[in-house]
């Protein structure tokens, strides 16, 4: 079960971090580069806990 909550927070996470926009419609730096932390863990959590493929 607590996989299933990080998968949902981790994914919000990635989602609203790598499509924002600031007021230029450009993506800052920062929330790049967390959201694609967000991603990897995201994946991970997927891969190796829920499906077990690795």
């Amino acid at each position: 079960m607590i996989d299933w909550i990080f998968l949902l927070v981790t994914g919000a996470i990635a989602h609203h971090a790598l499509t924002h926009r600031n007021e230029d419609g450009e993506n800052d730096t920062g929330h790049l580069l967390f959201g694609a932390i967000a991603l990897l863990f995201f994946t991970r959590v997927l891969f190796v806990d829920i499906l077990k493929l690795l």
